[in-house]
């Protein structure tokens, strides 16, 4: 029965959560870019779109991820043209690939009888291209980014706007993330949460722990019960 606590509302995180970001370095090194810029490139866009939120500014993630771009395209020797390589980095967010595990891992949890629903400091226009382009449209219910609220993950709007959007209780909706930042952002707004691990890097003891740890969606859908019961990872082993 409606209110009764238990999840029912999966919101997932989108980039490197859903989204995988790797085929960018390729992207990067055709421009004169080093390879190796990926992962500092979108820990940048990260930083410096969260400082705006803290600092009560806004900017779009295209706009902040154009900013880092040309930071770095700047000081690689390489680069001849800052401006167009950012515009050909970016114009492949749209054609990123899913993970492997997400196509089997959403349509098991949609089968459960989950709604599902994303939410990107991004754009919900790339996410519903990517989705679209992979077959999953059917299984979301809605696509959603910050761009609404003016303020990135993980401020508390940013969780408020999916939850008003879901129209359920905060404690009946789970935000599914690979970061760990996002995943303490959504348990001190009230929310429930799954980490999903990606890699072998450990959750940091300085942050709120997700109510259950997967390493793939399909594990995931293993975790959660059909009836809406958070299965504790401790409890499965």
């Amino acid at each position: 029965m409606p209110g009764d606590g238990r999840p029912r509302v999966l919101v997932f995180d989108v980039n490197e959560t859903l989204i995988d970001l790797s085929p960018l370095a390729a992207r990067m090194a055709e421009t004169g870019l080093p390879e190796q810029s990926l992962p500092a490139w979108f820990a940048g866009v990260l930083r410096d779109g969260i400082a705006l939120s803290l600092a009560g500014g806004h900017a779009s993630f295209g706009d902040v991820a154009r900013d880092v771009l040309r930071t770095l395209a700047a000081s690689a020797p390489g680069v001849a043209d800052p401006e167009a390589a950012a515009d050909h980095i970016l114009a492949a967010l749209p054609r990123l690939p899913l993970h492997p595990d997400v196509p089997d891992g959403v349509r098991a949890l949609r089968a459960a009888g989950y709604r599902l629903v994303t939410l990107t400091n991004g754009s919900a226009g790339t996410t519903r291209a990517v989705v679209d382009r992979e077959g999953l449209t059917a299984c979301f219910e809605t696509h959603l980014d910050v761009e609404a609220v003016g303020r990135w993950k993980p401020a508390r709007e940013a969780y408020a706007h999916a939850v008003e959007a879901a129209g359920v209780p905060a404690d009946e909706v789970v935000l599914v993330s690979v970061h760990p930042w996002d995943i303490d952002g959504a348990a001190r707004a009230g929310l429930a949460t799954a980490w999903l691990r990606r890699s072998p890097r450990p959750y940091p003891a300085s942050q709120l722990p997700a109510a259950i740890e997967a390493t793939s969606l399909p594990d995931l859908a293993g975790r959660l019960g059909a009836e809406g019961q958070l299965i504790d990872a401790e409890d499965i082993g």
